[in-house]
């Protein structure tokens, strides 16, 4: 009975290992695909807030609702510090 638990270990272990070597980097780049539309959006619609008035506050206000659990970690994320390396240019994609 022993030797069912250290086979679904290794199992999970392969299972983990092939999912790292083939999938990782898809699931990475796409959440910063995502993060960054995401980003893009909100600056579009409510950059007012951060003093870029592209779109008129009439349509920002009526998406508002929608938004309201958002904002603070976007302003949060635009607003923040960077450093010269945290770029989507300088990753190393398959190297």
């Amino acid at each position: 009975m022993s030797d069912k638990p250290k086979r679904s270990g290794f199992l999970q272990t392969i299972r983990e290992f092939i999912y790292g070597f083939t999938a990782f980097e898809f699931e990475q780049h796409a959440v910063e695909m995502r993060s960054s539309m995401e980003t893009l959006f909100m600056a579009i619609t409510f950059g007012d807030m951060l003093g870029l008035p592209i779109i008129p506050p009439y349509y920002s206000l009526r998406m508002l609702p929608y938004v309201v659990p958002s904002v603070a970690t976007w302003k949060r994320r635009v607003l923040r510090e960077r450093e010269m390396f945290e770029d989507h240019d300088f990753d190393l994609h398959g190297i």
